[in-house]
């Protein structure tokens, strides 16, 4: 076994990405801690270089993978570019016209999803659904589209700041859709100078939040259960493959053991 190989075998292993983990957090409450003006008064310095430490360990981490795995292996995996970037962020100079990188620091939390199976699954099932997701928000922008152009229409003279404009409607309409204040705070006024008003807002509630957003979250559902079960027919693979290695080495094994008998 080489030493790219070893080094790329030690990457692998639960211990280390483990560790990377742990770090991941720790750094995590050091870029935390960094908001704190009392604490940073005190030991603002100490908690700088842990800062820069972590970062060292990350960029020692990445500069590993590219070894083990070549320029080409280490961008052909979608979260490795995830991290390079992550990383990539940190390393830019926070000069005055790039101060906000250095909030975008925190974003090396983000780093826990590609380190966590569980998590990663998550988001490869969101991103599985996006195709899906993309035809029920087109739906839900019509359905929108035809509420705040009747909503408009209907109520927009007695109502000007709810539903004086397309845009206003629109935005009345979504924070009904989220039940925010929805029946104290717009319905039941709109329903004092237009009592016949529920026929249209209580069929839009029913569309939109419990029909709509119940379907983006049972495609979002499927999509985890498929990631899921495809990572474990990933894992089924690997683990015939490596058992057909062995019993093809075995069956060598013997057979060479009945040449060696034969020829004697």
């Amino acid at each position: 076994m080489t030493f790219r190989s070893r080094v790329g075998a030690f990457l692998d292993t639960t211990v280390f990405q483990n560790a990377i983990l742990g770090v991941i957090l720790f750094n995590a409450v050091i870029l935390g801690l960094e908001t704190v003006a009392p604490i940073m008064a005190r030991a603002g310095g100490a908690i700088i270089a842990l800062d820069r430490l972590c970062l060292a360990i990350f960029v020692v981490e990445i500069v590993a993978k590219l070894y083990a795995r070549g320029i080409a292996g280490f961008f052909r995996r979608g979260w490795n570019i995830f991290d390079f970037v992550i990383v990539g962020i940190s390393l830019v100079p926070t000069t005055q016209g790039l101060s906000v990188l250095r909030a975008l620091r925190i974003l090396r939390l983000l780093r826990v999803v590609s380190v966590a199976p569980s998590l990663r699954r998550v988001v490869e099932g969101l991103v599985t659904a996006l195709p899906g997701m993309g035809s029920v928000f087109l739906l839900m922008g019509m359905i929108f589209y035809i509420g705040a152009v009747m909503a408009t229409k209907l109520f927009g003279a007695a109502f000007p700041d709810w539903f004086g404009d397309l845009g206003r409607s629109a935005y009345s309409l979504f924070q009904i859709m989220t039940l925010e204040s929805w029946s104290m705070g717009i319905v039941r006024p709109v329903m004092e100078v237009y009592p016949q008003a529920w026929a249209f807002f209580v069929p839009f509630i029913m569309v939109t939040t419990f029909a709509v957003v119940n379907l983006l979250v049972g495609l979002i559902v499927n999509s985890m259960q498929d990631a899921h079960h495809a990572e474990d027919t990933a894992r089924t693979d690997t683990y015939r493959d490596e058992v057909l290695s062995r019993l093809d080495r075995l069956e060598e094994m013997i057979r060479a053991q009945a040449d060696k008998g034969g020829g004697r």
